[in-house]
């Protein structure tokens, strides 16, 4: 197998500015005061349709003057490009040699190495295991029929955003699927188990299965999943948006245009907190230094109202065969993990393929073995697409984007331990149980610390 190279991870986002005669939609922002009572008369003037309102003092409505709306921001909806969060191998697990043994030892349970720096199985152990909390994944779209994930979704609760259907529906890594396995996969005796393995999930659509989508979806999300009685919302996507971005077609302010964009953004967020739940974000994969970055936004770590996430990883946690002599290590952090205090709340294991080595290490896996280059190992394994639902499927991945859902889960866990799903109350506890990593006190690649559920 041709070992694939980190470099997909450190890849940063672009973002295709769209001319006034391109954009089908705009989004508007009310001032203190709220919309102006004539929107309505103004947004038909401007040629436009007001398609929807929310609480928060937003709206998305498609005029072809949009710009002339008196009392209100407006700023263009110039789509949404994920950032490159995963390295995946050309490997995926997909056959079992049964009957596995469980007892929090699912065949390939062996393989995520990340429960072991997250406190999970301590808290399993203890009787916390997520049960009737109820967590939001904002993604891509999601193989709802993998039997490590169906018996946990509430279908009625789901939704999608993109008009392509909930389901995942290409060949390939399903970006939605891996995040959402690492939060919440069963512990039912077959493949991999979650952090919170007896958490509900609740599974949002807003990005296209590429990867591709428009803020109006990822606005639309968070307010689907607010409203579904959610204590937590991962979402594992970002972009960076230059403040000074040049659009073509000589738009009026183009860094008040972002600004607007990212007000709207932040007021979904803020409207998410108020309403109970814990907004966890990836920090997202450049390798960018955050703090001090008036340069550019970053949607959505750095617009407030959410845990900011980055990634660490283990290295050769497996070399040396079934004794792992390893395990015990420190992780470290990711090579492709933006950091900063000032977006960085803590840090989870996302993975990396930093260990030089290219042989073979062989891990007990159920009762049999996996058999697979060592450094593979120090990526993140989870559910991943199947679009045969006869045949379950696994793989590897690496990115803030496997980190955040670890530390998702800590949430639910702690939140299934103490009862309290308030999000300041969540955020102080995680900041309580945090491993200390890095330098002492909060740290620029580690925030608070490792997150931990403290069991």
């Amino acid at each position: 197998m041709k070992r694939l190279k980190l470099a997909a991870l450190a890849a940063a986002s672009t973002v295709a500015l769209m001319s006034p005669a391109m954009a089908a939609k705009y989004i508007l922002q009310a001032g203190t005061a709220g919309f102006p009572a004539d929107l309505d008369a103004q947004v038909t003037r401007a040629g436009g349709v007001l398609e929807k309102t929310f609480p928060f003092g937003v709206a998305i409505v498609s005029a072809s003057k949009a710009f002339k709306i008196k009392g209100v921001s407006v700023a263009l909806d110039i789509g949404y490009d994920i950032q490159q969060e995963r390295i995946v191998t050309s490997d995926e697990l997909s056959e079992f040699v049964g009957p596995p043994n469980s007892g929090d030892n699912d065949r390939f349970f062996n393989l995520q190495y990340g429960h072991n720096y997250v406190g999970a199985v301590e808290s399993w152990n203890k009787g916390f295991r997520g049960a009737g909390v109820r967590v939001a994944v904002l993604d891509t779209g999601f193989d709802l029929d993998h039997v490590d994930l169906e018996a946990n979704i509430d279908f009625a609760s789901s939704a999608d955003m993109t008009g392509e259907g909930l389901s995942f529906g290409v060949p390939g890594f399903s970006h939605g699927t891996h995040v959402a396995g690492t939060i919440a996969a069963r512990d039912n005796g077959i493949g991999t188990i979650g952090v919170a393995p007896e958490a509900t999930l609740v599974l949002v659509k807003v990005l296209s299965d590429a990867g591709s989508g428009t803020f109006e979806d990822i606005i639309d999300g968070i307010y689907h999943a607010a409203n579904q009685n959610v204590q937590v919302m991962n979402m594992s996507l970002g972009t960076v948006i230059p403040r000074a971005s040049s659009a073509p077609g000589n738009l009026p302010g183009d860094s008040a245009l972002i600004s607007a964009l990212a007000n709207a953004v932040k007021a979904a967020m803020a409207y998410a907190t108020a309403q109970g739940v814990t907004v966890v974000v990836s920090a997202g994969n450049p390798g960018a230094a955050l703090d001090g970055d008036g340069s550019n936004v970053r949607f959505q770590t750095g617009l407030g109202h959410n845990l900011g996430i980055a990634a660490t990883t283990a290295v050769g946690y497996y070399a040396g065969g079934s004794s792992f002599p390893n395990s015990g290590q420190t992780l470290v952090p990711a090579s492709y993990t933006n950091y900063g205090t000032s977006m960085v709340d803590f840090a989870a294991p996302g993975g990396d393929a930093l260990y030089p080595g290219n042989e073979l290490c062989v891990v007990p896996a159920g009762a049999g073995t996996v058999t697979q280059f060592c450094w593979v190992l120090d990526l993140i394994l989870s559910t991943s697409s199947n679009l045969n639902p006869a045949v379950a499927s696994y793989a590897w991945a690496g990115g803030t984007s496997m980190a955040s859902p670890h530390a998702a889960g800590v949430a639910a866990l702690i939140i299934s331990e103490t009862g309290n799903s308030d999000p300041e109350f969540v955020a102080a506890e995680m900041r309580k149980r945090a491993v200390d990593g890095g330098k002492a006190g909060r740290d620029d690649f580690f925030g608070h610390g490792q997150a931990n559920t403290g069991n």
